[in-house]
């Protein structure tokens, strides 16, 4: 049987346990490099350059430098590569996969009057994805932690009758009204007793509010694989300008639109001989639907002939979100249905919002002519102003001051050249991100680099890059209970393909 059920009770318990929290604001705040090839060639320093569809991303200005109508279509192979330690346990995993990543144009109206101060004006359209979320890990390893604390945090304090399948009520019912009605907390307490994890202290007490662990052990043999899929993509119209053929000037319009699926399949056995609990497996489906809006403005001066310099603002990000969940339990204690407990059952949130702070990126490029460039970009964003709202609700305001104390200001720095050889081009780019956290061990430092080539044939283009960054994580398998980390050593590497067309 398949129910939908819309949970609107207890927030503050969902919001520090499932989702909504710090993890979401890094999720869609942290983006990666994307676009066509010849940007990421030069890890995106465009903030003084313009003339690419990508470059609108840094600075809006950036389309008044095109002198003709301009499209572009770009494809990436994502590779993702995740070294996990976990205790005395090592794991590698890899994943690929291949999108139409970029796709735009830009039109360029230029006033025949060359005593005009105003020359010229661009309007451009271009898709993007912003973040690719198709990655996993496997941390497996033997533990001192098991799952029965992630269980019994939730169940302590808790009444036993409320959480009891009433009358009349199938087993799958009653998980979701108990969802429902008294909120993540209390399911989360149902899962664990009856998937035979945890016991009330009397169970003949419906008032009963002390639970204890069914495992007896030292030590616990754990496997936990993660798998995440979807996109973050974005839809940007651009207007920019020309004046006196020295500045630039440039204001784009930003819609986002988030799919993101993040499957979590946990298993535990290994329990000391007498242990009435010998294994558990514990899954979790969350799905997350949403959209956003953002605006940029921005302006390029050329000096002279060789020195150009940017810069640019973008607005916060302000995102509207819907998670649904999933989730199954098994062991050999479990309740002889429960397996009528499973992905079919789906557990719907109420809308949510989050704002990304706003980022300011100052640019400058050194142009010689024909034969190449130097640019480079520094970017600036403070994390700890993230939001998640509304700001009201006192779980929300409790996660907003964790926020606020365990992120930190985050800047960006970015440089890339090209050197030209008649038709063909050679590029390439490094990029250094710091952490958002404070204490720097969560998420580490991204560093980065890039290659690239060109060809222009004249009324076409062929760009080719290879980028790949890496970045140290340390997560933890739960929010809460059994926290323990997985140490993962991550490293995405990219091949991107354009073909640019002049109109």
């Amino acid at each position: 049987m398949k129910k939908i059920l819309l949970i609107l009770a207890v927030l503050a318990t969902a919001v520090e346990t499932n989702a909504q929290n710090i993890n979401d604001v890094l999720r869609y705040g942290l983006e990666d490099i994307q676009g066509t090839a010849r940007f990421r060639a030069l890890s995106g320093a465009f903030g003084a350059l313009g003339g690419d569809l990508s470059a609108i991303n840094v600075n809006p200005a950036g389309t008044a430098v095109f002198n003709n109508n301009y499209i572009t279509f770009s494809a990436t192979n994502y590779h993702r590569n995740n070294q996990t330690s976990y205790f005395n346990g090592f794991t590698e995993t890899d994943l690929d996969n291949v999108e139409l990543n970029q796709a735009g144009g830009v039109l360029v109206f230029k006033d025949g009057n060359e005593d005009s101060d105003w020359r010229k004006i661009t309007l451009a359209f271009n898709y993007e994805i912003v973040n690719n979320y198709d990655d996993e890990f496997l941390a497996r390893g033997t533990s001192n932690q098991s799952i029965d604390q992630y269980f019994l945090n939730f169940a302590q304090g808790q009444a036993l009758g409320p959480i009891l399948i009433q009358d009349g009520e199938l087993i799958e019912e009653a998980y979701l009204n108990i969802g429902s009605d008294l909120g993540f907390g209390p399911q989360q307490a149902f899962l664990g007793f009856f998937g035979g994890v945890i016991d009330p202290v009397d169970p003949n007490d419906d008032a009963n509010t002390q639970y204890v662990s069914n495992a007896t052990f030292t030590n616990v043999n754990q496997e936990f694989l993660q798998i995440t899929s979807g996109q973050n993509s974005k839809f940007t119209a651009n207007f920019a300008t020309e004046y006196r053929g020295r500045l630039y000037l440039g204001a784009s319009l930003n819609f986002y639109d988030v799919n993101f699926e993040k499957l979590t399949l946990f298993d535990e056995d290994g329990y000391d001989a007498g242990s009435a609990l010998e294994f558990v497996n514990f899954d979790n489906l969350q799905r997350t639907f949403g959209d956003g809006f953002s605006f940029d403005v921005g302006a390029i001066l050329k000096v002279n002939d060789v020195v150009r310099i940017g810069a640019s603002y973008q607005s916060p990000t302000w995102y509207r979100f819907q998670d649904e969940l999933s989730q199954r339990i098994n062991s050999n204690l479990a309740d002889n249905e429960i397996d009528f407990i499973n992905f079919s059952q789906i557990n719907v949130f109420p809308t949510y919002r989050i704002q990304i702070p706003a980022k300011a990126t100052g640019s400058i490029a050194l142009v010689f002519g024909q034969e190449g460039l130097l640019s480079f970009d520094y970017g600036y964003q403070d994390f700890s102003n993230a939001e998640l709202r509304p700001t009201s609700d006192p779980a929300f305001a409790s996660e907003n001051n964790f926020i606020s104390s365990q992120l930190k200001a985050v800047s960006t720095y970015r440089v890339g050249g090209e050197y030209k050889i008649k038709q063909l081009s050679l590029r390439g780019g490094y990029r250094f991100e710091e952490s958002p956290y404070e204490n720097e061990n969560t998420i580490g430092d991204l560093t980065a680099f890039s290659v690239g080539l060109g060809y222009n044939f004249g009324p076409t283009k062929i760009d080719l890059a290879f980028s790949q960054s890496q970045r140290d994580i340390n997560q933890a398998l739960f929010d809460t209970g059994l926290t323990t980390q997985a140490n993962i050593d991550n490293t995405n590497s990219n091949v991107t393909l354009s073909v640019s067309f002049n109109l």
